[in-house]
């Protein structure tokens, strides 16, 4: 990557907008700009560095609030004047505490555009409520309460929600059916953690089996 710098289209005041997005979910986080300094401390620590216009210095993302960007990916589009930083994201990107800064819609168009989104985020924020039980177990979490128990006792709950998925299913109730299966998604998000495989992989999976 450093020897394609040159290739790059920095503008006149030597900077290059940058497009940063979220490998594991696709979505668009930020729009920030680099010079060729913060762009080479990016490649250089593997987590995204800017330029600040109006503090005219450089700027470390999450260097104050801890929600840093690890940086997997970088691509310059055909004209060379844009990058586009493929990370994985820290917590919320937003300085407003949001998960992206693209939060206020202007016109929607397309329900089913609302309606994926709106559930990639409630995955995200389940799997961060998931993800701090682990790692600190607070007295009187359920989620914690399973993970001190171990796999047996997860492997346990996963296969009740799958028999209740039946039944409910058997029973044809539609609002059955949806309570059961929340339940199941539920304890197999916390099965992944257990194993640390992140839910992405899972929809990775997917997406490789549809190309096949």
């Amino acid at each position: 990557m450093i020897d394609k710098i040159h290739d790059l289209k920095f503008g006149e005041n030597g900077l290059i907008p940058a497009i940063i997005q979220e490998i594991n979910t696709g979505q668009v986080l930020m729009l920030a700009y680099m010079n060729k300094e913060s762009l080479e401390k990016t490649i250089e620590t593997g987590e995204t560095w800017f330029w600040s216009r109006s503090r005219k210095t450089l700027w470390h993302k999450g260097e104050t609030s801890g929600h840093t960007q690890k940086v997997k990916q970088i691509l310059y589009d055909c004209d060379g004047d844009t990058l586009l930083v493929l990370v994985e994201q820290n917590g919320p990107a937003c300085h407003t505490g949001n998960e992206t800064c693209f939060f206020t819609e202007l016109i929607s168009k397309d329900k089913k555009i609302e309606e994926n989104v709106l559930g990639l985020k409630v995955l995200k924020q389940l799997q961060t409520v998931i993800e701090k039980r682990y790692n600190e177990r607070p007295e009187g979490s359920y989620v914690a309460y399973l993970f001190n128990k171990g796999l047996d006792k997860i492997l346990k709950k996963v296969g009740e929600e799958a028999s209740e998925v039946i039944i409910a299913s058997k029973n044809k109730n539609r609002s059955e059916i949806i309570y059961e299966v929340a339940d199941l998604l539920f304890h197999l998000l916390v099965m992944l953690k257990e194993h640390g495989i992140p839910f992405e992989d899972v929809l990775a999976e997917l997406s490789n089996r549809r190309k096949g």
